[in-house]
């Protein structure tokens, strides 16, 4: 348990409870197979912007390439006796699927999807948003400048957290919204569906995919 805990608070802590605005959801992979999730990270945005944070290490039942370890720090060792995906996903899934979760880019609803679908699990049917798109409408001064993803914004909004840990990048995350939202006057919901500026599922750049 020791080493659960080693990482950040949030891996001692308990699932939060209750309602919530959104939910950030990060995860964290073994190796380059998207299925390969070996941390699940949670920030949970109450009414009014307090933000409880939750992680848990998941048991990928694959290698652990060295690139990813280097990148996380997470390796075989920190997921012995972790609970397998199927496990973590029960856990988690009565929370996850009555909220609007938000990620950073699509990454983490398409590693959630391929992991049901190693698992043989059922798909998963939730209400994703994008902090990536957000961002690039409260700083679109970014664009083509740094970039939107969390190490940039890291940099240019003071942020300050864990990167490549799936619950301080879920709490990133979330502050990036609060802070979106704060600086256009909307909430999250209505700056992902400004009329007539929908577009395209854009091709993020390495900045916005990797930072």
């Amino acid at each position: 348990m020791a080493e659960w805990q080693a990482r950040g608070g949030h891996l001692a802590a308990a699932l939060p409870q209750g309602a919530f605005r959104f939910i950030a959801l990060d995860v964290e992979t073994a190796c380059g197979d998207a299925a390969s999730i070996c941390q699940i990270g949670l920030a949970c945005v109450r009414e009014g912007g307090a933000i409880e944070t939750y992680a848990t290490y998941v048991d990928p039942q694959m290698r652990f390439s060295g690139f990813n370890t280097q990148l996380h720090g997470i390796g075989a060792e920190h997921v012995a006796g972790a609970p397998l995906f199927g496990e973590a996903l029960a856990r988690l899934a009565p929370l996850l699927s009555r909220h609007h979760l938000i990620q950073h880019s699509s990454f983490d609803a398409r590693a959630m999807r391929a992991a049901c679908a190693r698992f043989g699990l059922a798909e998963i049917a939730w209400r994703w948003g994008d902090s990536v798109k957000i961002a690039r409408r409260a700083w679109p001064e970014f664009i083509g400048n740094g970039g939107h993803g969390l190490a940039h914004l890291k940099r240019q909004l003071g942020l300050s957290f864990e990167h490549h840990d799936a619950g301080e990048d879920a709490r990133a995350a979330a502050i990036v919204v609060l802070q979106a939202e704060a600086r256009l006057g909307m909430s999250f919901d209505q700056i992902l569906n400004q009329p007539g500026r929908r577009a395209p599922e854009p091709i993020y750049p390495v900045s916005d995919l990797i930072e």
